[in-house]
């Protein structure tokens, strides 16, 4: 059974004596795993939409992946910062550590990366046991899905990332590895760039038996694609679209696992609709 973000209590510091360090988070994902290994008491802010677990809704925002409020971040004085690499305003990154401040990079590409960075931030935190045991379960818990379901025979899927312009899903991109542990084949995999941009006629062209459209409750006014105009598409008229919690599914958490783990489980309902109709 997989574990949740919050079914472990956060342990004792190893060395009881050494203050604890006061934490600014910048990105969600690093907000649930400080959480994950025992540190979310730590957060003194982190950025806009840093909302899981319950309490993380409390941390004060000091900005967002467009700009962070500088002087908010000086007067707090943080003992430590962790960022994301890719998704935090690197000007004012370099300002920071310029002034002083002790910055580490979170940038995990892969789940197997999820575990080294629950391991390093538990570290720096001061909560290494906690964290070497949560990533040694994580690890278990993908071990075993991806043991569930390795001989499943492939079915065609399309992603859709974005509505307007409609996007989806490559090579290089984060959800891609959920499609192969999945089993799921992506027409688009081979495009050069991690998210392309597609057009429905492209769409038309693959036999696309299932479609998976995350939704996120943080894009209030995100509308999915019509799928329901498009009857010709093998996934619409057998109803195969499947709307999973884009929050869980996309960042590179814990609980991303959990995600992964229904999403799987509805691909291959899906699939199995096809199999019992052969």
């Amino acid at each position: 059974m997989l574990l949740t973000s919050s079914s472990l209590a956060a342990k004792p510091q190893e060395a009881k004596n050494t203050p604890l360090p006061k934490i600014i988070a910048l990105s969600p994902h690093i907000v649930e795993m400080l959480y994950d290994v025992g540190a979310g008491e730590q957060i003194i802010a982190t950025t806009d939409f840093a909302d899981y677990p319950e309490q993380a809704k409390n941390i004060p925002s000091i900005g967002n992946y467009i700009r962070l409020q500088l002087e908010k971040v000086i007067a707090l004085q943080p003992d430590l910062i962790i960022a994301w690499k890719s998704g935090t305003p690197s000007d004012d990154l370099a300002r920071l550590s310029q002034l002083g401040f002790k910055v580490v990079y979170s940038e995990p590409k892969t789940f197997r990366d999820i575990a080294k960075e629950l391991r390093r931030f538990a570290d720096l935190s001061g909560h290494s046991a906690q964290g070497q045991q949560v990533a040694e379960e994580f690890l278990k818990q993908l071990g075993d899905i991806k043991d569930r379901y390795r001989d499943k025979p492939t079915i065609t899927a399309f992603y859709e990332l974005w509505s307007r312009p409609l996007t989806t899903i490559a090579r290089g991109s984060w959800p891609q590895q959920h499609l192969n542990i999945c089993r799921a084949e992506n027409p688009f995999k081979q495009v050069s760039s991690p998210y392309p941009q597609v057009n429905i006629e492209q769409v038309l062209k693959t036999p696309i038996q299932v479609i998976i459209q995350p939704l996120s409750v943080n894009q209030k006014d995100k509308e999915g694609f019509n799928w329901h105009d498009w009857p010709t598409i093998q996934a619409v008229s057998e109803n195969n679209i499947i709307t999973p919690d884009a929050d869980a599914l996309h960042r590179m958490t814990r609980r991303s696992l959990l995600a992964l783990d229904k999403l799987c489980l509805d691909i291959d309902k899906a699939r199995q609709s096809y199999l019992s109709g052969i």
